[in-house]
């Protein structure tokens, strides 16, 4: 079982590497916690998807999807995206996962504070967590136009573990924008680190595999907070990076890569892999290639870099937005497991 969370402040690319790993591996099962208030990018039938709500495990077609009890739901936006991606037969939502009501979304759109200081999208979240804990909460147990997918994700998610069935799990936002561990104040309204992603699903700590920490050479950041040498329009233009939010719209901040945060992600997520994308901005000569003797040396001075500093490997490289885009040396990871990080490059992926 792999959990797959961003190491930074979201927009690292854990939809495109969760989608890519689901049409490789076509796991069993492919879960995904937290709320609407992000959104992950995936290519299914020649057609971009922005996602707020369904696993990106979606594009393999033989993938049950779970959302779990720990999730917040929106059922209109959820309903919306199984009808346009026409899942209905293969999607299950937790009888507990949290239901974010049209008051959640307008009691956040009227507080000044989330708006324009923290920079919130407004989308009900933080405001259904705050009744969850106050026990006045609806469940989708108690909505009728969710009563087709309800399960108990965390008993079939469990038996499916038993029976060891490959599953992915995808977590949202990234680890600087955790409630416990981020830029507090400027964070989300839940913790975003893999424990807690494991716990929304009714998942314990034994079962888990592997943890891929998604980073990007160039971090982004879309509301206001901490962004470690922000790079200006210039710069990002100069570079290539403009970017808008998946479910904001708004132009995303640009910083430079900072290691620190990286490490203390590696920690806290008890990271197995690092899966690193953006490499095509280092060199646009990059984009494209999916053999790592072809990437040009810096990106590979890069690479060695993190894994030299974070004592991790790092078994996946994105050099470009499409899926196929992806040098694969999970392989060598595996074979390789207990010798140094150093001889983990020494042959082409398989894949």
């Amino acid at each position: 079982m792999t959990i797959v969370v961003g190491g930074q402040y979201g927009g690292e690319g854990k939809g495109k590497v969760t989608s890519y790993l689901s049409l490789c591996d076509k796991p069993g099962i492919a879960a995904r916690s937290g709320g609407p208030n992000s959104g992950h990018t995936v290519y299914y039938n020649n057609k971009r998807y922005g996602l707020r709500m369904v696993p990106s495990g979606v594009v393999c077609s033989t993938t049950r999807l779970l959302l779990g009890a720990g999730s917040f739901i929106a059922p209109e936006i959820l309903v919306h995206e199984i009808n346009e991606l026409k899942i209905n037969d293969r999607i299950g939502v937790d009888f507990q996962a949290g239901i974010i009501e049209r008051s959640h979304k307008q009691s956040e759109l009227n507080n000044e504070y989330l708006r324009y200081k923290i920079g919130s999208t407004c989308s009900g979240t933080g405001a259904a967590g705050s009744d969850r804990a106050l026990r006045i909460l609806k469940l989708a147990k108690d909505i009728e136009s969710l009563k087709p997918f309800l399960t108990d994700v965390a008993w079939e998610i469990n038996e499916a573990a038993d029976a060891s069935l490959d599953i992915i799990i995808e977590g949202t936002q990234g680890f600087g924008l955790s409630l416990y561990h981020g830029s507090y104040p400027y964070v989300t309204s839940y913790d975003t680190s893999a424990s807690s992603v494991a716990a929304s699903l009714g998942l314990g700590p034994k079962k888990i595999d592997e943890i891929i920490l998604v980073i990007r050479t160039f971090p982004i950041r879309v509301a206001p907070g901490p962004l470690k040498h922000e790079l200006s329009l210039s710069e990002k233009e100069q570079l290539g990076i403009i970017e808008y939010g998946t479910v904001s719209g708004r132009p995303r901040r640009v910083g430079q890569f900072d290691m620190e945060l990286v490490k203390r992600a590696v920690m806290i997520n008890s990271a197995t892999q690092i899966a690193l994308t953006g490499v095509d901005y280092l060199n646009n000569k990059a984009l494209g290639i999916r053999k790592y003797e072809k990437l040009p040396q810096n990106v590979k001075t890069f690479i060695s870099k993190i894994e030299n500093e974070t004592k991790t490997p790092v078994t996946l490289i994105s050099t470009g937005p499409e899926t196929e885009s992806m040098i694969d040396l999970r392989y060598h990871y595996f074979e390789l497991r207990g010798k140094s990080i150093e001889q983990t490059h020494t042959t082409p992926s398989k894949l």
